[in-house]
């Protein structure tokens, strides 16, 4: 992987904040666990609520976890007043989440001036063991002197 700059001295701070404002992340139990520039770690404990019917963690919640440790991989290069949205993304399920938690993380494989291009693995966590479980790649857009918050008036920023 290259070796990637912040753009921001201050990027490990602004990951962290971003990652507070995210209700669904706190609301499902995900724990930012590391950023440095261009990688992020997010880690999330089991919970039977986060499983599907075979007790296994939902593709859904995978997914949610591998878009968000490629987002904050692809943040953590951004400029102090920009931002990143999420363009699309691919996810490939190899075996079954589950185990006392998931741990995704995330690296830039790419960071373009238009377009940032992010890979996520998700492991599945036994006993300290960990086994791949998924892996994504994702294509962001990065929003020059765009704040990373809900603009002040929306629907959105008015639930936080």
């Amino acid at each position: 992987m290259p070796v990637l700059s912040p753009r921001d001295p201050d990027f490990a701070r602004r990951v962290a904040a971003s990652f507070e404002r995210q209700a669904f992340m706190r609301h499902i139990g995900a724990e930012l666990v590391a950023v440095t520039p261009g990688a992020c770690e997010i880690a999330l404990p089991y919970r039977p609520e986060l499983c599907q019917q075979h007790g296994f963690f939902h593709g859904g919640v995978v997914s949610t976890l591998a878009d968000n440790v490629c987002g904050y991989a692809a943040f953590s290069l951004a400029g102090a007043e920009d931002s990143i949205l999420t363009v699309e993304f691919k996810v490939n399920i190899l075996s079954p989440g589950q185990g006392e938690r998931l741990l995704a993380r995330g690296q830039v494989v790419k960071a373009g001036r238009t377009l940032t291009i992010s890979e996520a693995r998700v492991y599945s966590v036994v006993e300290g063991q960990e086994t791949l479980c998924a892996v994504a790649l994702e294509t962001l857009m990065p929003l020059a002197d765009r704040a990373d918050e809900p603009a002040t008036g929306t629907k959105s920023a008015q639930a936080a």
